[in-house]
């Protein structure tokens, strides 16, 4: 069993860091407070070829796995970016996995260059204020007529909206009371986000607040037939086989939170003298700290193990569920564990760790919670009866 990093792996983090070191926490902190897109990070990374990095290479990307996107990602958050800078390029790497997947082959060739090069930015339309974790709940409904969806609804915590051209959005085209299985009769449409009958709201949050989240209400929307992935009505099932890899790709990202944390402790606690001394030396400063890297390391363990299935196409459901649960619990506590370490300077936004605290607090919420995910694994892995 070898445990060294790829060479290829290594390449990346380095062209990466590359890339990133010209965007510094100040530069993060200062669209955070101002609510200003990330634009310019947005482009460095797709000129560099980084968000196209797990499309195919028939479709301009570079044909790589989650691998690879999780080195990407984790890099990115580790840099300083965090949330902020992960945010924009995930959605384009995971999200389009169920038009490279189900889509028709004109709908690949359409899109798919687009989105690698970066000229195409896209949002997940999912989730709505009467369903949340209950996907097979929504009400955002479609109906064809004269070869288009008729698209009317409401949905909440679309990430990047408003910079976004196109959504992948889940509408019922069918009744629950209308099919035999509550997870039919869900339809995936590749919707424009950029008309009249589209309204988006921001809303305000805690924290990513370069990047908004909105709600979006759709007043019959038309959306063409041939803008369909997949086929009618099983839309539930393609972004089943997303998520495994949306997983991973999140707990990449709340490790890289994790390490940008604990790095800015550490210099800190070495740095502040306290009683004549730097306070790194009290072993109430040190322990937290020590503690915060042996979780990020065993987090950062399953993640590996979780890209490494999927890529491999084996079964990984219940490692990415892990990967995910682990990796936000270790992000929180590195930046928790900094917030402490600087004391009251904590709370200073020259300091930077109040962010990566505020983002990496989402880590354990979305996009699943870490409740949902022991639910997973109680039933699944343990055999213990479903609880909800």
């Amino acid at each position: 069993m070898d445990f060294s990093e790829p060479i290829d792996l290594k390449l990346i983090r380095e062209a990466v860091s590359n890339v990133c070191r010209d965007f510094p926490d100040e530069y993060w902190e200062k669209l955070d407070r101002e609510g200003q897109y990330p634009q310019e990070f947005y482009d460095a990374m797709a000129e560099a070829g980084w968000i196209g990095i797990a499309i195919p290479e028939a479709y301009g990307g570079a044909g790589k796995g989650v691998q690879e996107a999780a080195v990407v990602l984790e890099q990115v958050a580790a840099s300083g970016a965090a949330m902020n800078g992960a945010t924009p390029l995930h959605l384009s790497m995971f999200g389009m996995h169920p038009v490279i997947k189900h889509g028709s082959e004109s709908m690949k060739k359409r899109y798919l260059p687009d989105v690698a090069s970066g000229k195409l930015q896209v949002a997940f339309g999912v989730t709505e204020p009467n369903a949340g974790s209950d996907t097979t709940s929504i009400e955002t409904r479609a109906s064809l007529v004269d070869g288009h969806y008729v698209v009317s609804g409401r949905k909440v915590w679309t990430t990047k909206a408003l910079e976004s051209d196109r959504v992948l959005l889940l509408v019922r085209t069918q009744s629950k009371q209308e099919v035999e299985r509550r997870t039919d009769g869900m339809t995936l449409l590749f919707a424009e986000l950029k008309r009249p009958e589209v309204a988006i709201s921001p809303i305000e949050k805690l924290g990513r607040n370069a990047v908004r989240t909105c709600e979006v209400v759709y007043d019959e929307l038309k959306v063409v037939e041939s803008d369909r992935v997949g086929e009618e009505g099983k839309g539930f099932r393609y972004l089943l086989d997303g998520l495994n890899a949306e997983r991973i790709l999140i707990a990449a990202e709340a490790l890289g939170i994790g390490r940008a944390a604990l790095a800015r402790a550490v210099s800190y606690a070495n740095e502040r003298v306290v009683f004549g001394r730097p306070i790194g030396k009290n072993q109430g400063i040190a322990f937290p700290l020590a503690e915060a890297r042996i979780r990020l390391d065993a987090a950062g363990l399953m993640v590996q193990k979780a890209a490494w299935k999927l890529d491999q196409g084996m079964s990984c459901g219940t490692e990415a569920n892990m990967a995910k649960w682990l990796a936000a619990e270790a992000g929180f506590y590195a930046a928790d564990a900094a917030m402490q370490t600087h004391g009251g300077f904590g709370y200073a936004r020259e300091y930077h760790v109040e962010r990566y605290w505020r983002e990496a607090r989402l880590m354990k919420l979305a996009p699943i919670s870490q409740e949902m995910i022991l639910n997973f694994i109680s039933e699944h892995e343990l055999g213990l009866p479903r609880s909800y």
